[in-house]
Parts: C-alpha cells; sequence; structure tokens
C-alpha cells in the first residue's frame, strides 16, 4: 500500500491518472467539505444561544472524510461512523435538515426521533450504522457487518471511523485481529488529531503513528495527510479496492488538527495552548483546498460564491425547519426501547 508523508502537506490537488478525480469531482469535495464546516460553525452558534444542548464538533476533520468517502460506494457500502463524522454522514445521504433535527431533540429526527444525543449518527436508509456513546464499539461492529457480508458473498465494505484514543481501546484491537485473521471488507480509519480529549497522543502510546499497529496483525498499513482530500482519497480507494478483491483488511490513519475543543463541553485552555491552535490555522483543509482549487483554475470566485449562497439556503432552511418540528410526544418514550 502506498505510503503518505503526513509532514509534507502536498498543496497539488489537480486530479490525475492515478486518482480517477476530474475538477467536477474535485468541486463537488469542496462544496461537501464547505457545507460540513458551515453546518458545524451553526450548530455551534445555536449551542451559545442556549438553543441546542450539544454539540461535538468536526472542524478541521472535513479533508480526511470527504477525501475517504469518495472511495466509497452509498448505494452498497457500509458507514460505521464515529461521533465526529458529520461530514462523511452528509456525503452518505444525511441532511442538513435531518442534522438539525437530532441537534434541537425533534420527533423527525431519523437517527432516533429526539432521543440520542447530537454525533449519534445513524440511518438504515443510508447504509449508517447507528453509532453508539462507548468509545471505539463500532470498530467491533465493523468487523462484523463485514463478516456478514463474506458470509452472503456480498460486494459490500465496511468502512468505519475512529479517534487515536479509540485504539487504546481492547475493542479496536479485537476486531483488527479478528478481521485480519477472516480477511474480511473492512477499511479502519483513524482520524488522529492528536488529543483524546484533553490527553496528548504522546501520554497515550509510544508511537508516532498509529499506522505502525496494523503490522502485528498482518495488515497494511498507511499514514496520510488528513488536510487533503486527494492524499486521502488515493489512499482509501487503495484500501477499498483491496477489500472488494478480497485481500482483506487495511489500516489508514488521516493526522488531522481539531480546531474546536473536545464539544461544547470541553474547556481546551486548560491543555491546548492557544498559540498552538492559531499556528495550526494555516492548515485548515477547507480554507486551503479553496485556495488550491482557484489557484489551478479548478474553481473559479463565481462558481466560489454560488456555492457558499446555495450552502447558507440549506443550513438556513434546516434550522428554520428544525425549529419549528415539534418535540417528541413524551407518550412514546418507551416506543422501540421495550418489548411489547
Amino acid at each position: 500500500m502506498t505510503h503518505h508523508d503526513p509532514g509534507g502537506v502536498g498543496t497539488e490537488a489537480r486530479a490525475t491518472a492515478p486518482t480517477g478525480l476530474s475538477d467536477a469531482d474535485l468541486v463537488r469535495m469542496y462544496e461537501f467539505m464547505a457545507l460540513a464546516r458551515a453546518l458545524d460553525e451553526r450548530m455551534w452558534l445555536l449551542n451559545r444561544a442556549g438553543q441546542a444542548p450539544f454539540v461535538i464538533s468536526c472542524q478541521g476533520h472535513e479533508a480526511a472524510q470527504i477525501g475517504a468517502a469518495f472511495a466509497l460506494q452509498p448505494s452498497k457500502d457500509v458507514l460505521v461512523p464515529y461521533y465526529r463524522d458529520l461530514a462523511m454522514v452528509l456525503y452518505f445521504g444525511v441532511t442538513p435538515r435531518d442534522i438539525m433535527l437530532s441537534l434541537l431533540a425533534r420527533r423527525g429526527d431519523p437517527a432516533s426521533q429526539g432521543r440520542q444525543m447530537p454525533g449519534h449518527f445513524g440511518s438504515r436508509r443510508h447504509n449508517i450504522l447507528t453509532t453508539s456513546s462507548p468509545v471505539a464499539t463500532q470498530v467491533l461492529h465493523a468487523t462484523g457487518v463485514a463478516l456478514a457480508a463474506k458470509y452472503r458473498r456480498e460486494d459490500t465494505v465496511a468502512w468505519t471511523c475512529v479517534g487515536e484514543g479509540g485504539t487504546s481501546e481492547g475493542d479496536f484491537h479485537e476486531a483488527l485481529n479478528f478481521a485480519s485473521i477472516h480477511r474480511l471488507p473492512v477499511v479502519f480509519f483513524v482520524e488522529n488529531n492528536g488529543y483524546a480529549i484533553s490527553v496528548p497522543q504522546r501520554k497515550q502510546m509510544a508511537i508516532e503513528n498509529v499506522a505502525a499497529r496494523a503490522a502485528g496483525y498482518n495488515m497494511p498499513g498507511v499514514t496520510v495527510d488528513g488536510t487533503d482530500p486527494v492524499a486521502v482519497y488515493a489512499a482509501a480507494t487503495e484500501a477499498v479496492e483491496r477489500a472488494r478483491r478480497g485481500e482483506g483488511p487495511s489500516l489508514i490513519e488521516a493526522k488531522v488538527y481539531r480546531f474546536t475543543a473536545h464539544s461544547s463541553d470541553d474547556d481546551d485552555r486548560t491543555y491546548r495552548d492557544p498559540q498552538e491552535l492559531e499556528a495550526q490555522r494555516v492548515r485548515d483543509p477547507v480554507a486551503r483546498f479553496r485556495a488550491t482549487l482557484l489557484e489551478q483554475g479548478v474553481l473559479s470566485e463565481e462558481q466560489d460564491a454560488a456555492i457558499r449562497s446555495r450552502i447558507t439556503a440549506q443550513i438556513n432552511d434546516a434550522t428554520e425547519f428544525a425549529e419549528q418540528a415539534p418535540y417528541p410526544d413524551p407518550s412514546e418514550l418507551t416506543l422501540h426501547v421495550y418489548g411489547s
């Protein structure tokens, strides 16, 4: 598997023969990234205004998620996300309205009808397995999905995401071990932002790259620059194609940076130097990808303005729609919880 140097952050995003991405694909990637960022920012505003109880952000992770998503086929592949995967679920078909219904705990929330915390994505219709709160349990679930797909001889790849902190859980290691033994069609995607809530990576593990752990399970491991969606797409495509050929699982580590606190209930000033955060702003994946596409003539200022206008309209619509939607009916509290 191709290895990418996360230290050498490439700005060349123009489609080339190996990636198979057209200029239209690159612009579509950018629009999904910009939509996720703008939607995330609106959710934070609603939280700070006292309208939303909790937000967990994808800001800084957008390029990694969209680069990965473009390597998948939502019509037949299964996404097993973690709580920060807003951009990925948008690509799979979850709408801004759906996200806002969940954020404001409204009855129409397709993930849980307003019962679950925001960030707990799930949609059977869109092949998204419901997210649970315990860290890294989704990695085992994805391995189970891949096992079922192998037994059924289905052309399905299970894709699961986890933070680098989740790789310290036993679930992660059990999943990789089982998937490797049975050569399952699953890709393990680590979005490494350097902090497990407040604990820096150097206090979690004695290795620089999580991808090094793949060697212990006899599967390919690659570390990629998670701020470059094209680099992530290339690594993801290779892993997905390998899984489809029946050659087993892969581990991809995307190095990213988290531009917000862990969640709306976290104060990252207690453990992260504000100067560190400011220094990382030059690697903002949305701004960098926009600049690259403009520089290379893939995106025009007029196109960008139209995209921004379209996104603003979508988010305003989703916000107004969710604010006017009814709350869950208290009489349905135990519906789908207890059997009759």
